[in-house]
């Protein structure tokens, strides 16, 4: 049994939406997360000369903006291995430090699952 078959069908659903927004937008990340009422949120990777954004941050920024008090888990599509502190540091701000963040290749498939503390 692969990380990935291990997913409940909620995680499994924020993962193909950071798939599908990297992969559409064509950009280095894609990201989602879900909120305490189950809403998601999904951005890629922003990248302007004066504003530049992983994906994670970018989808936390989308919760917030919206209304959403809290995090159930997060999601990011990347060539990197974990996701870096700064991410984790974002999704604990406002889900806490034990909320999860599913790190998962460009094909889809799960590499890790961190905490956010």
């Amino acid at each position: 049994m692969t990380l990935s078959t291990e997913l409940d069908p909620e995680d499994r659903k924020i993962i193909t939406l950071a798939r599908s927004a990297r992969a559409r937008n064509g950009v280095a990340e894609g990201a989602a997360v879900r909120d305490e009422t189950g809403r998601t949120y999904v951005a890629g990777t922003v990248e302007l000369d004066s504003l530049k954004l992983s994906a994670l941050r970018t989808a936390v920024a989308m919760a917030v903006a919206s209304g959403a008090k809290s995090l159930e888990a997060a999601a990011v599509v990347t060539d990197s291995s974990t996701a870096s502190a700064e991410d984790r540091a974002a999704v604990r701000d406002l889900g806490g430090a034990g909320t999860p963040v599913l790190v998962a290749g460009p094909d889809g498939e799960l590499r890790a699952r961190v905490a956010a503390g």
